[in-house]
C-alpha cells in the first residue's frame, strides 16, 4: 500500500502480490481524496503497512485496477515489498 498525502490532493494505491497468480504485483485499489482516505483506513484496520512515496503513487495511480505493475517499476516496488516483509518478520 502506498499513499501520498500532499496538500493538493490525497492519493492512495493498494497493491497485491500473489506469486502463484501473478508475475508481478497488481493494483487492487486506487483513488483520490475520500477514496484514498478509505483505502488508508482499511489498510490500518487490517494492519497492512503503508509506505508513503508520492512519486510511486503518481505512477501507480495511472494503472488500471487488476493491472500488473510495469517492468520499469519492479525495482522500486521490490524495495517497498522488501521493507514490508522485514516489518512483518520483526512483528
Amino acid at each position: 500500500m502506498s499513499a501520498n498525502k500532499n496538500k493538493e490532493k490525497k492519493k492512495a494505491v493498494a497493491l497485491k502480490y500473489d506469486l502463484k497468480e501473478n508475475e508481478a504485483p497488481q493494483v487492487i485499489a486506487k483513488g483520490n481524496q475520500k477514496t484514498a482516505q478509505k483505502i488508508i483506513e482499511k489498510a490500518k484496520e487490517n494492519e497492512i503497512p503503508i509506505h508513503k512515496d508520492p512519486d510511486l503513487v503518481e505512477n501507480l495511480i495511472k494503472l488500471d485496477l487488476k493491472e500488473e505493475i510495469p517492468e520499469e517499476l519492479y525495482q522500486v516496488v521490490a524495495e517497498v515489498l522488501s521493507f514490508i516483509y522485514q516489518l512483518d518478520n520483526k512483528a
